[in-house]
């Protein structure tokens, strides 16, 4: 569907919202009209869009399972150092020890965090240049699509008046041949 589609498609929503039923300062409008323009919208966007917000959405999931093993490292840590520390001979040494594995393994959650975090803002702004690249890209052929047209309704102009200055030839041949043969 052309990039008009989508404007299409906001403004209809736009006029859904306006429909609803003002309440207070809420607003009741049919749910599935509004999912289904929503999902038509959706429909129209380029597949790089489509693909930006999937890349997006993995960002999220890989910083949630990166939160979560993170999590899951720091307590099985936690759960290694109360282990050993409940073993009487060895507490000192094994509470240093866990001390130092808790530290590194928050210290590498951390630098997970911190690279899943860049990864996920390097996918953000991949996917926004991008969008911009086949907004451009949508508006310089549109520029050119217009350009043609022109071109073509100026020669399509220059068809018809050749055409009408031919018609008007032939009636002046036609009106002296007339006059030509009446007058002898």
């Amino acid at each position: 569907m052309p990039q008009n589609g989508v404007y299409d498609l906001l403004k209809m929503l736009e006029i859904a919202l306006d429909e609803g039923y003002s309440v207070l300062k809420y607003t009741i409008v049919n749910k599935r009209e509004i999912e289904d323009l929503i999902d038509r919208i959706y429909a129209t966007l380029p597949p790089e869009v489509q693909e930006a917000r999937v890349l997006l959405r993995d960002k999220e999931r890989l910083i949630n399972e990166a939160r979560q093993k993170a999590t899951r490292i720091v307590q099985e840590a936690q759960n290694e150092a109360d282990r050993k520390l409940s073993e009487s001979d060895q507490i000192k040494a094994i509470e240093r020890e866990g001390i130092r594995i808790k530290n590194e393994v928050v210290d590498d959650c951390e630098k997970m965090k911190h690279l899943a975090i860049q990864d996920g803002e390097n996918i953000r702004m991949k996917a926004t240049e991008e969008a911009i690249k086949i907004r451009e890209g949508a508006e310089l052929y549109a520029e050119q699509v217009l350009t043609s047209l022109e071109g073509n309704l100026t020669q399509l102009q220059q068809v018809v008046k050749n055409g009408q200055l031919y018609m008007e030839q032939l009636r002046n041949d036609a009106a002296s041949k007339y006059s030509t043969t009446t007058h002898r």
